[in-house]
């Protein structure tokens, strides 16, 4: 597939520009170990929160976190996405959902983590999950290299700033904003697929338009969405390489896995969130955020190894 065909042909565009550098960032990374078989990236999520849905109050000491992150890192995670907030949507699954942090407790939580992961390994490449501008310019300061923000610029359109300014990779999310606390049940959608892509396309192009070089697209499984609509967009993921950009998926122990399961807990979602992840590497995942880094690195070099033809992400650096 070429790359006139990854080009977006929703509402709204990302300049030439950006699909080269998002998509060379992509390869310097898949392809950094010389790699002839590249599964998709693995970003391990660690959460310095007391209440996020799946690993709550497990590593929201400083030691803890830094423990963690390390450890994810050994296992083989090639991001490590750190957050201090907790993105827990409201809903009949969640309840009213998490708490708001303020700017300066969410510092606190994440600085010291992010610095104590870079002086123990310092080629690490972390990003910070944030909303807030000011987060994510502390967090860059400490050493992340990426901004990950749910919000897609919504919360604050200054974070396009920060993230121009430093040159660094911008993950835009479709569907949560914190100041927007709608229950995922009551959104209701007249095409999931066809509203969820013209809407990252409409933030894809402002976002560029600020100076963001590099950016990655991330559909929001769980985010704004039902059970229904998160396992319709899974099967429909390949539909978002119209975007022309490297598509993050996280679908790591979310409720509508839970939901297929027969209503099981989190921590019982392991096996159904690694076929989930399967799914969303046949249709074009480039990046997997997920929680179980060491399950994961396993099943998809033999995943990977098996195929008859490369993943479809590769498409996008090997002819760009």
């Amino acid at each position: 597939m070429s790359n006139q065909q990854h080009h977006i042909i929703v509402p709204g565009a990302a300049p030439t520009q950006t699909i080269s550098e998002s998509w060379k960032w992509v390869a310097s990374l898949a392809e950094k170990d010389g790699r002839d078989i590249t599964p998709p990236l693995i970003m391990g999520i660690l959460n310095t929160t007391p209440d996020s849905f799946f690993d709550s109050g497990n590593f929201d000491s400083v030691e803890q976190g830094i423990e963690r992150g390390l450890e994810l890192l050994s296992e083989g995670a090639d991001i490590l996405d750190v957050g201090g907030e907790s993105t827990r949507p409201p809903g009949k699954d969640y309840g009213t959902g998490s708490p708001a942090v303020a700017a300066d407790e969410e510092i606190a939580r994440v600085i010291p983590v992010i610095e104590g992961i870079i002086a123990a390994a310092p080629n690490s490449v972390i990003s910070i999950d944030t909303v807030k501008p000011e987060v994510a310019s502390a967090a860059i300061s400490a050493g992340a290299t990426i901004i990950n923000d749910v919000s897609a610029g919504e919360f604050d359109e200054q974070i396009w700033e920060v993230a121009a300014e430093a040159d660094i990779p911008y993950i835009l999310m479709h569907g949560h904003n914190p100041a927007k606390r709608v229950p995922v049940d009551q959104i209701i959608y007249s095409d999931v697929v066809e509203d969820v892509s013209t809407y990252l396309g409409k933030r894809i192009e402002k976002a560029a338009s600020r100076g963001v070089r590099k950016i990655i697209a991330d559909p929001g499984i769980g985010f704004a969405k039902g059970a229904k609509d998160s396992g319709h967009i899974l099967r429909e993921l390949g539909m978002f390489r119209r975007l022309g950009l490297p598509l993050l998926v996280g679908a790591s122990r979310k409720s509508f896995i839970g939901r297929m399961l027969g209503g099981v807990p989190p921590s019982d979602r392991l096996y159904g969130t690694i076929a989930a992840q399967a799914v969303a590497a046949l249709n074009g995942a480039a990046i997997i955020r997920l929680h179980d880094v060491r399950p994961a690195v396993d099943f998809f070099k033999i995943f990977a190894a098996l195929q008859k033809s490369p993943l479809p992400f590769t498409e996008g650096f090997r002819e760009g």
